[in-house]
């Protein structure tokens, strides 16, 4: 079946693949602040929150000047608030300016608060060249469920699906896989009846 995964995922690309997600950013500073508080966060949670802090920090520069004390009343909702605060100001501190911030896999984990997956996300959104697969919570469910991948650790599934998806198509297949996640395949009750990819899906076929 393997060698047939990139005709069996067409109509899921052509579905997802394309469409921007779902952080409510309007620019690359924006992009990367954001990504960085939704770790373990919900992209609702900080779409509704990030007004109001990028009114106080609209660019690195000004960010780099804050206190956490002074951050803190903004993200306080957030999960790991804490911290978050530390690595953004440090961040900012380290970039300096918006038009610097990088665009290649291995400067962006280097940075505090980003890892792979963050950096996936920032590079796809910006139109980088795609160095790897965004594995979110949805991808860590939704490929082994389909039988695209096998097992739970994320980094193990990112290697698994860059093996089997050729690497221009990189930054569409973590998205669209996600958002498969997020809208049809489900944890639990999944639209199996409407998903583009019962055909081939292994949970669909074994229940």
């Amino acid at each position: 079946m393997e060698q047939n995964w990139m005709e069996f995922l067409e109509p899921l690309f052509k579905q997802y693949g394309k469409r921007k997600h779902p952080l409510a950013y309007t620019n690359r500073y924006q992009l990367m602040v954001m990504v960085i508080l939704s770790a373990q966060d919900s992209d609702k949670h900080i779409n509704e929150l990030s007004t109001i802090f990028f009114e106080a920090y609209p660019s690195l520069s000004r960010l780099s000047k804050a206190t956490p004390e002074e951050i803190h009343q903004y993200i306080g909702s957030v999960r790991n608030f804490a911290n978050k605060s530390l690595w953004l100001i440090k961040l900012a501190n380290i970039i300096g300016d918006d038009n610097k911030i990088p665009l290649k896999l291995d400067d962006l984990t280097k940075l505090p608060g980003i890892g792979r997956k963050s950096a996936n996300v920032i590079i796809r959104e910006s139109g980088g060249n795609a160095e790897g697969i965004i594995v979110d919570l949805h991808v860590v469910r939704v490929a082994p469920r389909i039988g695209l991948a096998s097992g739970t650790d994320p980094k193990k599934i990112e290697q698994q699906i860059m093996t089997i998806i050729p690497q221009e198509r990189w930054n569409e297949a973590g998205m669209a896989i996600s958002f498969l996640g997020r809208e049809i395949c489900r944890p639990t009750n999944p639209k199996c009846n409407i998903c583009p990819m019962n055909k081939v899906c292994k949970y669909y076929t074994e229940n």
